[in-house]
């Protein structure tokens, strides 16, 4: 049997496999639904015919006319099992040969295509490509395949989210993103979009200027943090044409979520205003919070007007009527009043009045509005104790409320307040911070976490979500956590990722096999929320870096080899070349500790040939990384993000704005050098031009500490390096939208170069 004869063999099998063990392992079972009942009037108002044709729109993209010919797609909101929840079936008509899915919702059936795609076709869609060869002949599906939700809502998105990756996004993009929360059977997502359009109408109406709400809108990479109140202004003023460009945006992502019978969420009022708000109301009750970030004065902190004043209502009420009366509603709002911001006061009673203002608020605007709220300020236990947590959550009425247990596979709230104390809540699994990039997951947490929330005794789950501040990185965790939405037992990890690997790459392979093996069992197997991800590459240069991994770098290493041993089957395919490229950048992150322990050494025994040499190899890596990241288009600092910002713009002044605002979001993100490095990115173009260059000044101070015998003078060297980082900041160099080179030629000869040394 020939090589091509053993892979189509292997592949067949595979989807036996898939077939007869797997189908039935997701699909759903009888669930109490009692608890979901409260949220009946959640409903679509979209037309059954609407949502069909939205589904088979999103397969002819993915797929193609042709394929999509083969699929009937029928709505019924009555069909299934368990009222309030989403059910899909398909099979194979034996009249026309078409696939039929049957299911209560446009999702539901699109999660079904994507169910078919998995499953059947051992396809694999993600946002670092996909993976669609479909099978000749069509499968065909005899026995129905049905899924029944065992939770009401599967939500998406974090606040931060469209800050640190949504920020520069045109319709194209978000089309595609929208397909793939469908597919994934997403159907509470957040749409925030636009809404400082409204605010400034509203605010004008008040008498407020122009000006004024020049200096408290954010700049286009940082309003999650204005609309929070954290900060104010930073990154401003905000041009017509970008509320203009934003609100038809917005038009067209709500049209598109509807369609598909999405509950879009939208946003409310907190209680942030500007302080224009105390010229026109000289008496109103208006507070200003503790230093976030360590801002200054001139951007730190929004005003916080007292949920006690009649302004409160006045204006929640009215901005939800101009949301409505610009985009409708599907009752559902997020707003959050003291994310990362401590309240002035821990009183129950203050806190019960602050949450009930900000919902009566929402309620001014919408009688039928239910609020949905982040969790993450519960973290914070040295204030949110159970007193003031309990209070917060019951000044909202019992079901009016959704908590989002925010980083839940890592720090579950739920599990210390008898369950939000009866408040209904989403089980979500946050994951990533400032969007960095790096090979991390909690699997064996995401895989057992939702189904034992959901079956706690007294449990209000009523869902799971995903809540990341930042996307397009670590496909498998997010995979896994959107198929949580719809199952209701646990995960084997290691046979779920044996079939990812299967999916993505598009065929059986020992080694691909083996490389998730190796990758599951380290970067992946994480037991604790280990936050941010850091390596020599991206911190900040110093002499006290530390670097502690809760894993075995060989693993790593190990999955290196056996993805360059399957590079020349999946050369070709699109997710392996993106592994492939973030397997070896993670390799190389690996390696550069070694040369900068020995440059630390060099430094301490004051050896000026010992640091130069140590230098030589910390800067081949970095040169090494860029050019694999540069043979990706996934990992392009200027066809990524900087491009795009520039793209939006309609004249200089905003190209200025907007290429000033990615720049600084992704290095020193405030003035002042504020949360440095928070948002860093391993970005072929970033990597050179950036973070290389913050070593090789670092290397230069301490080649000139020991030639001229004295100390390293660490406050003079970060003067120096904040000048160096804010002249990059402010530049206008041009970074390619294109790769350059073969990713699976440069990841090969990396290979050859870097692993006999780790061996």
């Amino acid at each position: 049997m020939g090589d091509s004869e053993k892979m189509a063999f292997r592949t067949a099998c595979f989807l036996l496999v898939i077939g007869s063990v797997l189908i039935p392992f997701i699909s759903g079972v009888n669930v109490d639904s009692s608890r979901f009942k409260q949220f009946s009037h959640i409903k679509t108002k979209t037309p059954a015919a609407v949502q069909e044709q939205a589904v088979i729109d999103l397969i002819t993209r993915l797929i193609g006319p042709s394929y999509a010919s083969k699929f009937t797609i029928i709505v019924n909101a009555s069909f299934g099992f368990q009222q309030d929840l989403d059910t899909f079936e398909y099979f194979t008509n034996e009249e026309d040969e078409k696939l039929v899915i049957t299911s209560t919702s446009g999702v539901a059936a699109a999660l079904g295509f994507g169910h078919f795609l998995k499953y059947r076709c051992s396809g694999h869609v993600s946002w670092s490509g996909d993976q669609l060869k479909i099978p000749e002949p069509f499968p065909v599906v005899r026995s129905p395949v049905k899924v029944t939700s065992p939770n009401r809502f599967r939500y998406y998105q974090n606040v931060c989210t469209v800050s640190y990756s949504f920020a520069w996004w045109n319709w194209t993009r978000w089309e595609r993103e929208i397909d793939w929360m469908a597919i994934n059977g997403i159907n509470l997502p957040l749409a925030f979009n636009g809404q400082e359009a409204i605010w400034q109408r509203v605010y004008l109406r008040m008498n407020l200027t122009q000006q004024e709400l020049d200096h408290h809108f954010g700049g286009p990479a940082f309003l999650a943090w204005s609309r929070m109140g954290n900060i104010r202004g930073w990154g401003g003023p905000l041009s017509s044409t970008w509320h203009s460009n934003q609100l038809a945006l917005q038009h067209k992502i709500l049209d598109r979520m509807r369609e598909f019978g999405m509950t879009p969420v939208l946003p409310a009022f907190a209680g942030h205003v500007p302080n224009g708000l105390l010229r026109v109301y000289p008496n109103a009750s208006v507070s200003r919070l503790g230093d976030w970030g360590h801002f200054n004065s001139t951007y730190c902190c929004t005003y916080l007007l007292d949920p006690s004043d009649s302004l409160f209502q006045q204006i929640g009420g009215a901005f939800i009527k101009e949301l409505i009366s610009e985009f409708g509603t599907n009752h559902i709002y997020n707003t959050d009043t003291f994310n990362e911001m401590t309240p002035r006061s821990s009183d129950p009673a203050y806190l019960s009045n602050a949450s009930r203002a900000v919902y009566e608020g929402i309620l001014a605007g919408d009688p039928d509005a239910v609020w949905l709220m982040q969790g993450w300020l519960f973290l914070d236990t040295a204030f949110w104790q159970p007193p003031q947590v309990k209070a917060l959550l019951q000044g909202v009425p019992q079901g009016k409320m959704i908590v989002l247990d925010l980083y839940a596979e890592a720090s579950p709230v739920w599990q210390r307040t008898e369950s939000f104390y009866g408040q209904p809540f989403i089980w979500c699994m946050l994951h990533n911070f400032g969007g960095n990039i790096g090979l991390y997951g909690e699997l064996t947490s995401i895989a057992t976490g939702p189904i034992n929330a959901s079956s706690a005794k007294g449990s209000t789950m009523i869902g799971t979500g995903i809540t990341p501040e930042g996307i397009e990185q670590n496909d498998v965790v997010y995979l896994l956590m959107n198929e949580m939405g719809w199952r209701s037992e646990t995960v084997n990890v290691s046979q779920w990722l044996e079939a990812y690997s299967q999916r993505r790459y598009g065929g059986v392979n020992e080694y691909a096999q083996q490389a998730w093996k190796l990758l599951g069992r380290s970067v992946y197997s994480a037991t604790f929320g280990r936050g941010h991800t850091h390596s020599v590459i991206v911190n900040k240069p110093s002499l006290t870096l530390k670097f502690t991994e809760w894993y075995e770098p060989e693993d790593v290493w190990e999955a290196w080899d056996a993805l360059v041993m399957a590079a020349d089957t999946f050369e070709m395919v699109d997710p392996f070349r993106y592994d492939l490229v973030d397997v070896t950048r993670q390799s190389l992150q690996l390696l550069a500790i070694t040369p900068y322990n020995n440059l630390v050494d060099g430094y301490i025994n004051n050896s000026t040939s010992a640091v130069q040499a140590a230098a030589l190899q910390l800067y081949e890596i970095f040169t090494d990384m860029d050019a694999i990241l540069s043979s990706n288009q996934y990992f392009l600092l200027g066809g990524h993000w900087l491009n795009p910002a520039k793209a939006l713009a309609t004249n200089a002044q905003e190209r200025t704005l907007y290429e000033y605002n990615a720049r600084i979001q992704i290095t020193l993100w405030g003035p002042n050098a504020n949360i440095e490095d928070y948002a860093n990115k391993m970005w072929g173009g970033l990597v050179s031009s950036y973070y290389q260059q913050r070593w090789v000044l670092f290397v230069s101070f301490l080649l000139d500490s020991i030639s001229q015998k004295v100390p390293f003078d660490k406050n003079k060297f970060d003067a120096a390096l904040f000048d160096q980082e804010t002249k990059w900041t402010l530049g206008n160099e041009l970074y390619p939208d294109k790769p350059a080179g073969d990713t699976v030629t440069i990841a090969k000869m990396l290979h050859g170069k870097y692993r006999p040394t780790t061996a």
